[in-house]
């Protein structure tokens, strides 16, 4: 999936946030950010006003303008020329100050999108390298439910008619909530964080068999329903066929394993689907286990540990 941002974009997502006004180089709406702007170059995508390295967002506040304005008139054309002939994306001027006419004119001539803001530039750096790098983050869409369970967020994955979303409706009735059904939205936003978000057509909704489509906020409040929560564990419903012989399990630790997810590793557990078994107590189980083992309390473990210390009572040597 080809991320972006143009400077439109960037305007319309910050315009109330930051309160900006564009006052020139409106030509240059169409002007982009990706994700490798920044790969080959030491700066980040957003900083104060560069024009060594320049930034795709350059930031000039009082500082960068007192030094403009330090120039004679042929240097200080060059370089505003130079600002300019980089291309970035957006030029802000911080503080609500006074845009240099000539600032103005150098935009308009390049299509360069100059803004202007009242907010402080160390407060624009902030919120822009902040939104800029959750925007460009990697991203992925899965097959799926996405819950919260306990605190936590599960993704219940399955073959199509295994029953992921009766036991999300179920889940959900026992006070758990929904992020997103069928095509949940993860992405990376830290080297070991992924937040799991629910596309904008499918906000609150959950398809259930046999029912269609219902609305799960309106029917159960806005409590059931959550707008995003960190992936930390995966469920896996696998149907059982009773023709076939049924897959040999680990009696003490279950079928436990991981999944690759944004080229991070996300513990897995496969759940048997059977006639007569309660899902949802199963699922909550398995996120407490889950919880438990993060804290350093693996039951299986502790049953070993038990077994061998018995066998050492009544070793005869």
């Amino acid at each position: 999936m080809q991320i972006r941002v143009s400077s439109k974009q960037l305007f319309e997502q910050l315009q109330e946030r930051l309160q900006l006004r564009w006052i020139a180089g409106q030509r240059g709406e169409s002007r982009s950010i990706e994700p490798g702007d920044s790969s080959a170059r030491r700066p980040s995508l957003a900083g104060y006003l560069n024009t060594i390295y320049p930034n795709k967002v350059q930031i000039i506040g009082t500082e960068e303008l007192q030094y403009l304005d330090g120039l004679e008139p042929r240097l200080r054309w060059e370089v505003l020329a130079k600002i300019c002939h980089a291309k970035p994306t957006a030029l802000i001027v911080a503080h609500d100050q006074s845009c240099p006419p000539d600032l103005r004119d150098a935009a308009n001539e390049t299509d360069t999108p100059l803004w202007v803001s009242p907010r402080r530039s160390h407060e624009l750096q902030t919120y822009l390298q902040y939104h800029l790098a959750r925007n460009l983050a990697r991203r992925t869409t899965l097959h799926g439910v996405f819950m919260e369970v306990y605190s936590i967020g599960v993704l219940l994955t399955g073959d199509s008619g295994a029953g992921k979303s009766e036991l999300a409706l179920e889940l959900v009735t026992r006070g758990h909530r929904l992020v997103a059904d069928d095509a949940p939205e993860f992405t990376q936003i830290a080297p070991d964080v992924i937040d799991g978000t629910c596309p904008e057509l499918l906000q609150d909704l959950l398809e259930v068999r046999g029912l269609g489509i219902l609305n799960v906020k309106e029917m159960f409040g806005d409590t059931a329903v959550k707008r995003n929560k960190y992936l930390r564990l995966i469920v896996h419903l696998e149907q059982q066929e009773p023709q076939t012989n049924p897959k040999p399990i680990d009696r003490l630790y279950g079928d436990q394993g991981s999944r690759r997810v944004l080229e991070l590793d996300v513990p897995k557990i496969t759940l048997p689907v059977a006639a007569g078994r309660n899902l949802a107590v199963l699922v909550e189980a398995a996120v407490r286990s889950h919880i438990l083992k993060g804290k350093g309390i693996d039951a299986a473990q502790t049953f070993i540990d038990r077994q061998a210390h018995q066998m050492r009572r009544h070793s005869p040597w």
